[in-house]
C-alpha cells in the first residue's frame, strides 16, 4: 500500500508540473492523484483534487474550489456535428461549456458532457453520466443522472462558515 501512495504522488507531481506549464488559470493546492487532463480553455479553483481525470474538447470548463474526482472521470466540451453537411456527421463540431460549483464530489468514472452546470455541494454516484444541469447540493445518480436527494443543507452551511473543508 505504501509503494502505491508513493507512486501516486510521483505520477501526481509530473501531471501537475505539466499542467501548470500550459499557463492555464489554476488555484492554489492543486493535487493530482493519477493521470490527469486539462483543456487551454480550462479554469480551476482552490484545492481542486483529480485522481484521474480527463477532459477534451473546446468548449470552456470551470471548476470550483475544493472539487474532488474520483478515479477515470470524464468532462467532454465538444460533439460531433450530426446535423451537418454529411451523415452520419460532419467535419464541423459543436462546443458546450462545463461549469462546476465549490464543493462538488464526483464518484468514480463519471461523465460530464458539455452544456451542463453542476452545482455547488453537490454529489455525482459513480459511473454516472451527466447531461442536463445538477442543483445545488444535489445528490445524482445513474444514465442520465437525475438527483434521488439533496445534501443537508444547513449542516452543509454550518460547516462551510466554520471553514471545515477536506
Amino acid at each position: 500500500m505504501r509503494i502505491r501512495h508513493i507512486y501516486n504522488k510521483i505520477i501526481g507531481l509530473y501531471y501537475k508540473r505539466k499542467i501548470l506549464k500550459t499557463g492555464k488559470k489554476i488555484g492554489k493546492g492543486l493535487y493530482l492523484g493519477g493521470k490527469s487532463y486539462v483543456t487551454n480553455n480550462t479554469i480551476l479553483g482552490d484545492h481542486v483534487n483529480f485522481n484521474g481525470m480527463s477532459m477534451s474538447g473546446k468548449g470552456k470548463i470551470t471548476i470550483g474550489n475544493y472539487f474532488h474526482s474520483g478515479v477515470g472521470c470524464q468532462i467532454i466540451t465538444s460533439f460531433h456535428n450530426y446535423e451537418g453537411e454529411e451523415i452520419p456527421y460532419d467535419y464541423t463540431y459543436i462546443d458546450k461549456d462545463v461549469d462546476i460549483g465549490d464543493f462538488v464530489w464526483l464518484g468514480n468514472n463519471v461523465i460530464i458532457l458539455g452544456g451542463c452546470t453542476i452545482g455547488k455541494g453537490a454529489i455525482i454516484q459513480a459511473g454516472s453520466v451527466v447531461v442536463n444541469d445538477i442543483p445545488d447540493y444535489g445528490i445524482a445518480g445513474g444514465h442520465p443522472a437525475k438527483v434521488f436527494k439533496y445534501r443537508n443543507i444547513e449542516k452543509f452551511n454550518k460547516l462551510e462558515k466554520e471553514h471545515k473543508y477536506h
